[in-house]
């Protein structure tokens, strides 16, 4: 495509084109899609001002490194500049939106490329104890109702049990019962993995089944709130803040710890991490790895252990 006519095409087209490739081509969450465009058209607007004009793929495709420097410049001045995980996102979105224009209509930006951003050290996951998540699991809720504390286990049993995300447990629904040793979860970006379900979880499943006042019936979801619509995923991250309280457990016990506890005490037990990493469903093995950082001694044991020469 010339230059001359990518005059004739708007910045607002290429970006509605670029959203909906990622939500349609690449089956990204509403809430990942939803950022693309914040970032995008944050951007394209303070180009849009920078040039007083309407941008078009012509300037895009024209824009030097000073502008793109111009424009982090704009976002790291006010009261509350940006951290450097949300610099890097948001250079992170920039590439992949560039990446798309050079595909889709053939446009080469170099300077881009040799926009730098800060290095950021990814967080190592907080994983409770062993006891703390019995006890989490085990106590459920400190609320009277039986079919709510059978409810709450049930939820945490699939967290820590299976590694569910607490969106993909509050995604199953009565057609899920009962639930089989493995169970086929489609996850982020709508890919599907196969879980493994323990005798356990499924029987914590089945008991809150037997005891939930609601209808379970066909197409309706499996866990409800105490009204007898869908559970929330902040009622969850409630309760079990009231209940790390009881406990006496750290700020840190959410229930996604509960997924970071599931795959770090499966690490410290001698799991291999292509296979944490398949069960927890992420698709870079160098998210799993994040895991290594947290059970240094459970991986020096298992050296020793199957080393020849340990």
């Amino acid at each position: 495509m010339r230059v001359a006519k990518l005059t004739q095409i708007s910045s607002q087209q290429a970006l509605r084109e670029f959203l909906d490739h990622l939500a349609g081509e690449r089956r990204l969450s509403e809430k990942t899609v939803e950022s693309y465009q914040r970032d995008i058209s944050s951007f394209t607007g303070f180009i849009a001002n920078h040039l007083d004009k309407s941008v078009s793929l012509g300037d895009l495709s024209s824009l030097a490194l000073r502008d793109f420097r111009a424009y982090l410049a704009y976002r790291q001045r006010g009261d509350k500049p940006l951290s450097a995980a949300s610099i890097a996102r948001l250079l992170s979105a920039l590439r992949t939106f560039y990446r798309y224009l050079s595909r889709r209509y053939r446009i080469k930006n170099d300077a881009i490329g040799l926009l730098k951003g800060p290095r950021v050290k990814a967080p190592l996951p907080k994983p409770l104890s062993k006891s703390g998540a019995r006890d989490i699991v085990a106590e459920g809720s400190i609320d009277e109702r039986p079919w709510v504390q059978a409810r709450n286990t049930a939820v945490m049993m699939l967290l820590y049990g299976a590694g569910l995300r607490i969106s993909e447990a509050l995604s199953l629904t009565a057609d899920d019962l009962p639930l089989t040793p493995t169970m086929a979860l489609s996850g982020k970006g709508g890919k599907t993995r196969i879980v493994p379900i323990l005798p356990i979880v499924i029987e914590a499943v089945e008991q809150y089944a037997k005891l939930c006042p609601f209808a379970l019936e066909d197409g309706t979801p499996l866990f409800r709130g105490v009204r007898g619509g869908a559970l929330s995923a902040r009622q969850v991250q409630l309760d079990m803040q009231v209940l790390r309280g009881y406990l006496g457990l750290p700020d840190t016990a959410t229930p996604h710890a509960l997924r970071h506890s599931f795959a770090t005490h499966l690490l410290g037990g001698g799991g291999d991490l292509r296979t944490i990493q398949q069960l927890l469903g992420h698709e870079s093995l160098s998210t799993t790895q994040r895991y290594t950082g947290v059970d240094v001694e459970g991986l020096r044991r298992v050296h020793r252990a199957a080393h020849p020469r340990g």
